[in-house]
């Protein structure tokens, strides 16, 4: 039952080309099977580039140079 949004619509695509549908529901349900479990991943990694960011633009408007080494892309030692 989780999975028969993904199915009805991967069947409604595949019958668009004058198919059955049998493909399209299994594409369907495989394909939202991986978006269930790539969403959290993706969130995740979102959420940490942002606070990232954050920290960053913090502290650059702190100190007022970025922390970051353009050229190495590593942090500059504090002195």
């Amino acid at each position: 039952m989780a999975n028969l949004l993904g199915a009805l619509i991967g069947a409604a695509i595949d019958r668009g080309d004058g198919d059955s549908g049998i493909k399209g529901a299994i594409i369907g349900t495989v394909a939202e099977s991986a978006i269930r479990v790539l969403a959290p991943v993706v969130a995740t990694y979102a959420l940490g580039w942002a606070v990232q960011y954050g920290i960053r633009k913090g502290m650059h408007a702190l100190t007022g140079s970025d922390p970051v080494d353009a050229g190495s892309g590593k942090l500059k030692s504090a002195k």
